[in-house]
């Protein structure tokens, strides 16, 4: 006959959920002023861009990546 005694109870991380909730949030809120970038950007006339040094084909990228 043998017996056994568990020593280690398991339990459910929920830090590591709420990390992954919280993550995901963070990274819709950074989708969103990204978005927010780049509608200003293009709402922007070809000679206001120019003033800022940028052409139309430069709105995505710093949209994304900033300055």
């Amino acid at each position: 006959m043998s017996t056994f005694s568990l020593t280690h109870r398991t339990t459910p991380d929920f830090s590591r959920f709420f990390e992954g909730v919280a993550a995901f949030f963070e990274a819709v809120g950074e989708g969103r002023r990204i978005a927010q970038r780049y509608e200003t950007l293009s709402r922007l006339s070809d000679a206001a861009l120019a003033a800022r040094g940028l052409t139309r084909a430069d709105i995505a990228r710093v949209a994304v990546n900033g300055r």
